[in-house]
Formats: structure tokens, sequence, C-alpha cells
């Protein structure tokens, strides 16, 4: 295990290396975004997709020559009283490899998209959008503090909002991106009260600092238990931005842009912060357990509503979607039952299957002349080789069936879940035979049976160009051995991220050693994985059974369904519960006040000073006449007044 070194060591490198990480990112940004009408659109693409390469090497250096935690003083930032926030990075475990997640899962998306995106108008703009993006969650994950976490926070949830709406043309689309960034609104001013709280509680917002006051025990005149609120303060901000219930349903629109946008929010960046920020501050939630209790709950409950819903999708993009929500759901179950090795450990391999889903479907778009319903595509694995068995290497991996990625976190989150409750154990199993279930059909629908799509598109099929197929044959790789680097220790081998990260979780591990060494016994270990990959094989099974062996299709929309049937298409009308709960009765709030108090009240009154001060200069106006000998009256009447009102005092 290494040395924990508080943060606060010196720097080993210059300055600028650090500056570096963001700031090319950030010249990308710069660059396309001055140059748009200027650059082609392979420069555009290949200047955005260089910039990311730099920062992915800078990381990996990082990366391969880190020996202890330091934090990296940029310069002092606000000074106020006893407040003193430095712009600063902290360089640690964690931070490391969210650097390479985000960079090196960035890049091969950027590279995707030079030739997804080669024949949009604007693909300068996008390529700038997408630069801003990653510089935003590189800030957000190198920050010494809450307030640069909170600066790249806000910056991320900006970026979603230009590339969900990226195609502005499109109503639905602004619409989606609207509503994706008006309901992170909503978790970001839970955050922002979160980190209000910590500063009043500690006196800092130094993750060093507050997190060894709080191990500490030194929370001022509040007591540990203002732990309880500062945690659920951060878990709203969580929600928000990492799509939990309540606050979910902006993510399954968030499919409006275009697809390297949706593979970039999904699998690297801005629905992993949520996750990352309970990672980071890990002691304050575990001397919380009613937040973690909480946390579990609704992350469970989140996992089992996603899966449901993603039974019944017909856009593929949509279903991968809800499989996102879903599989964030298992990771904060994780974080909920203390398994925050486990939790993190899902987040990369989520990121290597997830990444390679996204942009598959993007291949298999392209292919279709942009058509996204499944209903209308079938028998595409042979004009999409690679595309194809690449997707299939990542429904493998989604759906926890080993040796790929997804075998190994998922299966380490439900052993935790074990420990910690039976119940919630058997509904994440059941979770897990779901998002078996409709990945598969998913793949069967898409890649086997007749081809049911127009003839148009028929003559058009082609697998995509090799900057395309490239990054997935990549994620592919790191979707099938991915997993390797958490193996079960009954297969011999060396859990290495877990011992990687341990000096994370130092203080949660003194606060609560329990949660840390508690070990199964192989023999249920083996039950469980045994259980696990069972019932994944049975959903596959049964999708084979449904959508190959007996070629079911999904029913169209306007076709006559079953209440559950129709429950669960319409996605249980939450969005139209909210809608009728919050957003009717605010716009008719709003209508309310425009007619009675702005057009009433408000207007009159401005109006009137206004309407007054036009009279008055009206008036005033007959008295400049251009007449001098009206000009001399006036002055001699004026002072004939003047000495007439004083003449008593001389």
């Amino acid at each position: 295990m290494q040395e924990t070194v508080l943060p606060g060591a010196t720097a080993p490198f210059p300055t600028l290396l650090y500056v570096l990480i963001p700031g090319l990112p950030f010249l990308g940004f710069l660059l396309n975004g001055l140059l748009n009408k200027k650059l082609s659109g392979t420069v555009a693409g290949a200047l955005g997709s260089l910039t990311v390469l730099g920062s992915f090497g800078i990381s990996l250096f990082l990366f391969l020559s880190f020996q202890y935690q330091y934090t990296v003083n940029l310069f002092d930032w606000i000074t106020v009283g006893s407040l003193q926030i430095p712009f600063s990075y902290q360089i640690d475990q964690l931070s490391l490899i969210m650097l390479l997640l985000i960079t090196g899962v960035g890049f091969l998306i950027h590279l995707y998209s030079i030739g997804y995106m080669g024949h949009d108008a604007n693909v300068g703009k996008f390529f700038s959008f997408l630069n801003l993006f990653v510089f935003s969650m590189l800030i957000l994950v190198l920050g010494s503090n809450f307030v640069i976490l909170f600066i790249g926070w806000e910056g991320v949830g900006l970026c979603s909002y230009l590339l969900i709406g990226f195609w502005n043309t499109h109503t639905s689309y602004n619409n989606a991106a609207k509503k994706a960034f008006i309901i992170n609104r909503i978790g970001d001013l839970g955050f922002l009260l979160g980190i209000f709280l910590i500063y009043l509680t500690f006196d800092s917002v130094q993750y060093a600092e507050v997190f060894q006051k709080a191990h500490l025990g030194q929370f001022g005149s509040y007591g540990v238990g203002v732990c309880t609120a500062i945690t659920l303060l951060l878990f709203v901000g969580a929600m928000g931005k990492s799509a939990q219930i309540p606050l979910f349903t902006w993510l399954p629109d968030a499919m409006a842009g275009p697809t390297p946008v949706s593979a970039l929010i999904h699998a690297a960046t801005m629905v992993t912060a949520g996750v990352y920020l309970v990672l980071r501050a890990n002691v304050l939630f575990t001397l919380a357990p009613q937040t973690l209790e909480v946390v579990g709950i609704i992350g469970l409950a989140t996992a089992l509503l996603a899966a449901t819903i993603g039974l019944a999708q017909n856009d593929i993009k949509k279903v991968l979607a809800y499989s996102t929500v879903s599989q964030l759901g298992y990771m904060f179950l994780a974080l909920g039952v203390m398994g925050y090795t486990s939790s993190f450990f899902h987040v990369l391999t989520h990121a290597f299957f997830k990444a390679l889903l996204f942009l598959g479907a993007g291949s298999v778009i392209h292919a279709m002349s942009n058509e996204q319903d499944m209903r209308r595509m079938g028998g595409l694995r042979k004009a999409l080789p690679i595309t194809f068995l690449t997707m299939l290497i990542g429904c493998l991996a989604i759906s926890g069936i080993p040796p790929f990625a997804g075998f190994f976190s998922k299966d380490e989150i439900l052993s935790h879940v074990y420990e910690h409750n039976k119940l919630m154990w058997a509904i994440g199993v059941f979770t897990s035979f779901l998002t078996a279930f409709y990945m598969f059909r998913l793949l069967f629908l898409t890649f086997f049976g007749e081809f049911r799509g127009t003839e148009h598109q028929r003559a058009h099929l082609h697998e995509s160009p090799i900057s395309m197929t490239l990054p997935l044959m990549v994620l592919a790789v790191l979707s099938a051995v991915g997993g390797f680097m958490g193996a079960p220790m009954f297969l011999g081998g060396k859990h290495y991220l877990a011992s990687y990260l341990a000096p994370i979780f130092t203080y949660s591990r003194q606060i609560m050693p329990a949660a840390f060494e508690a070990e199964l016994p192989h023999g249920t270990e083996l039950m469980l994985i045994a259980v696990s990959v069972g019932v994944a094989l049975a959903g596959i099974i049964l999708a084979y059974v449904f959508y190959v062996a007996r070629a079911s299709r999904p029913a169209e929309d306007e076709a006559h369904r079953s209440a559950l049937d129709n429950l669960v298409y319409h996605k249980y009308y939450i969005d139209e519960l909210y809608n009728a709960i919050f957003v009717k009765p605010t716009m008719a709030l709003s209508k309310g006040l425009y007619k009675f108090v702005e057009e009433g009240v408000i207007n009159p009154i401005t109006n009137g000073f206004g309407r007054a001060t036009l009279a008055g200069g009206a008036f005033l106006r007959f008295v400049q006449t251009g007449s001098v000998e009206t000009y001399l009256l006036l002055m001699v009447i004026g002072i004939v007044l003047i000495l007439g009102l004083n003449f008593g005092r001389f």
C-alpha cells in the first residue's frame, strides 16, 4: 500500500505541465471556435482530437511517475477575511485515474466524431464544444477544493446544454437541452448549499482540511450530525448530474444531441461527476450512515425503474440511455453499502462498454441514414460486421457475462450488497436479468432477422469508415479485458484497483474498518457469481427466444397494449406527472403574476412615472418661447418677487 501524504506536498514537475492538461482542450475550444468558418471539417476534427490526446499523454506520464499525493497551487484566487480559496489542483490516485478516463475515452470519441460529423455544416463548432466539455470535466476532477469542483460542475452543465441542443433548428432538441439544463440547476442548488454548510462547519472548502477535520471530529458547534445535512445536500447535486430518482428524466431526452455527445455524456464525463463527488467526499458520507442508506435505496430504485423502462423502448439510443440510468443506480447502490472501490470499478468498466455501445449505435444510425427505430432495422450483421462484433462484446460486458469487464465490477457490487441486505441483493440480481434481456433485445432486433428498412436504406448499407471503427475496436478490447484490474481473489488475482485507491479511503477505513475488511467465504462468493451469471444467461436466452426464434417484433406506437405494457411503454408517465405537478402550475402562476401583478400593478406604476415625466416636460417646454423680450420680462418678474419676499429683512 502506498503511503498517504497529505495534499500540500511539493509538486515534482513544473506548473506548466499541470496547466496543459485542461489547457490543451481549452486551446482547441478557442481555435475551433474562433476559426470555425475557416477550418475544414477534417482539420477541425484533427485539432480537437490532438489537443485531447496531448492531455492524455501528460496524464499518462503523471500516472506512471506518481509516488505521493500533492497539490499544485496556480494562484491565490479568493481571499475574504478567513475565507481563502486558492486555484489549485490535487493530484492523487482518484484524480489521476479520472484524468486517464476522461482524456482516453474522450480522445476516442473525438476521433470517432471526425467520421460521424464529417458532413455536418458546423464541424468546427461541434469540436469546439466537445473540447470545452473535456476542459470542464478536467477542471472538475483536478480541483483541490469544492469551489473549483463546482466550477467544472457548472461547466459540464453548460456544455451539455450546448451539445444536446447542437442541432438547434429542431424545437424538440432545444427543449431537451433546456430540460437537461433546468433539472441540473435543481441539483446544483443542493450542491451549492452543501458547499456553504461545509464552509460554515469546517471554516474551509479545501479537501485536505475539510476531510482531516471531519476525521478528527472538529465540527465546530454543530456536532457530527451536520455531516448528514452536508452529505444529503451533496447527494442532491449528485442526483442531478448522475440522473437518479427523481432527477433522472433529463438523461434519456439528452439523446437529442449527436451520438458522440451521448457517448461523451454517458461514458466518460458528465454522469460520472455525481459518483466522483461522493467518492471524493467519502469520509463525510462514512460519518453519515443515514445518508448512505438513502443513497443505496435511491440507487437501487433507480436501477430497477430504468431497467423496466428500457424493456419497452424502440429507439436504439433511448435503450442505451435508460441502461445508463440503471447502471448509475448500481454505482450509487454500491456507494450506499460503502463499496466505494466497487462503485468506481463500475464507473471505469461502464465507461468502456457504454462508450462502445453508443458509438456502435452511432455506426448503425450512420449506416441506416439516421434511422434510430429498431423496428426499422434487422439483419445488419452482414453489412456491418465490425459494428456487430464490437457491439456484441459491449452487450456481453454490460450483461455481466465472464470474462468481460462488466462481469467483474457488477459481481463485486452485488457481493457488497449481499453482505448488507439480502432483499436489496435479490432486487439487484433481478435488475441484472432485465439488463441482459433488454440489451440482447437491442442486439437481436438490430442485427438479426430480416431487414425491415426501406429499399433506399438497404442500398446504402455500409460499414463505417476507419475513423469510426477504430475507436470501436479499441473500446471492445477494453470492454473485454478491463475487468481484470479487479479480478476476484478466488481466481488468485490481485485487485489492482483496490490496492491503488486504498489511500483515498484511509479516513473512512479508520472510521469503519469492518466495512473494508469483511470478506465473503469463497463458497458464498462462487454461489453469488453462479446466480448472477445464471440470471444474465437466462435474460439472453429469453431475448433470443422472443426476437430470433419466434421473430417477435415490438408493436407500433398506435397499437393496443395491455395496461402494464402501456404503463412501461410510456415510462410510467413520469414526465406527464412532473408536467402536471410542477410545470403546468408554474406556468399558470407565471401567467397569473404577469396579468395581475406585472400588467395590473407594476406596469401602471412604471408607466405612470413615465407619463408624468412626459407631461411635466410638455408643460415646461412652453417656458422656452425663443423670445428675448419674454425672457427679460420673466427675469424682471423674478427679481421683483425675490425683493418682495425679502423686503421685511432689510
